[in-house]
């Protein structure tokens, strides 16, 4: 009994110190409060067909910012970061949009085109030029930052402010309404049941665990945002490293721009992805990546994205105005901050000790 009790707390004690512990905890906690304060957030109900309800706006609402997330890791763990994935998601949008159209120029607005439920591209050469532009701002990022020397914030930091623009050029500055309705799959459509986005956010999950897991990226990625220097020394390309980090974190912003413009049926090169790079950045410090690079988890990352998601619709639910949230993910932030800590740590660690203190003296 003595060791099964043992390797209980042993396991318990990896647990919490694994990067999915706090990020579970809080979503946990988050969760509760749902279930407590609106008793029915956790109804399911089937309307033709597909699952609906909170749980299922959450995990549908929340694919883009996953996403987004995901990408943003990698960065973050090469110890950089990339404030343009919201204007890259308006600029995947509008390529989109504009393909559609089966106009161009000034007859971009027009309604009697825009209505016919036609598009000038095929649906998969849409897509892939959605994820081409993405990928491309991906590129610039990568390419300033390992070749030019420039710093994260900076490099990136160009393609924030000038991206929108750039979307407005694509969009000849109209809001593109969207009425191709293949291309709704993508944000509104169903598949035995359950959102399509979901199926996608999955998809690239899998694919980025079992390249960062099973292959040698992960470790080079952590390398190089642990010590560059002793990671080009060991014969690892630092360059190449933070040009696939950086292009890998735009091409998720393209697949979560192609999403939300499917979604709202409509590409707005000013609003559409606005704030995205700070909830992902709050996400992914949700996970337990340091700011400062090295270890990562991509998992982490996604349930950090989930408790962002879970606590927005929770703040509406209780009745938070919109224009108060940011004040309330404040506070999200600073529970954060302090729950990962080193005080926060040596409290866990001394509450355990004593936990497992008495258990002695009670076996004696």
């Amino acid at each position: 009994m003595a060791n099964q009790s043992n390797h209980k707390i042993s396991l318990f004690r990896r647990f919490r110190n694994s990067q999915l512990f706090w990020p579970l905890v809080a979503l946990v906690i988050i969760l509760a409060f749902d279930g407590i304060y609106a008793p029915g957030f956790f109804e399911l109900g089937i309307v033709d067909g597909h699952l609906y309800g909170n749980l299922i706006d959450v995990v549908n609402n929340g694919a883009p910012l996953i996403l987004v997330a995901i990408g943003m890791t990698m960065v973050i763990a090469t110890n950089g970061v990339d404030l343009s994935v919201g204007a890259v998601i308006a600029i995947s949008a509008a390529m989109g949009a504009v393909l559609i159209n089966p106009a161009f120029g000034n007859e971009l607005i027009s309604n009697e085109i825009l209505t016919q439920n036609i598009s000038k591209t095929p649906l998969p050469l849409i897509v892939l030029a959605n994820l081409a532009a993405g990928t491309i701002c991906g590129l610039w990022n990568g390419f300033l930052v390992s070749r030019g020397k420039i710093q994260p914030m900076v490099a990136t930091l160009i393609l924030m402010v000038g991206g929108r623009g750039l979307a407005q050029l694509i969009t000849n500055g109209q809001i593109m309404t969207i009425y191709y309705t293949p291309y709704y799959v993508f944000g509104n459509g169903y598949l035995l049941g359950i959102p399509v986005s979901v199926y996608i956010v999955v998809a690239v999950l899998l694919i980025a665990v079992l390249l960062v897991r099973k292959t040698s990226i992960g470790l080079f990625v952590e390398s190089v945002g642990v010590n560059a220097k002793s990671a080009f020394y060991s014969g690892i390309s630092e360059k190449n490293i933070k040009l696939m980090a950086y292009t890998f974190c735009s091409f998720c912003a393209a697949i979560a721009g192609l999403i939300l413009s499917s979604y709202v049926h409509s590409a707005d090169a000013n609003n559409l992805g606005l704030d995205y790079e700070l909830d992902a950045i709050l996400s992914v410090v949700i996970g337990g990546t340091l700011m400062a690079g090295g270890r990562f988890s991509l998992v982490a990352s996604v349930i950090g994205a989930l408790v962002i998601r879970t606590f927005t619709i929770t703040m509406y639910t209780v009745g938070v105005p919109a224009n108060a949230l940011m004040a309330a993910k404040a506070v999200l932030v600073l529970l954060v901050i302090l729950l990962y800590s080193e005080q926060s740590r040596k409290l866990l660690n001394k509450l355990s000790e004593n936990k497992k203190r008495k258990q002695k003296i009670n076996e004696a």
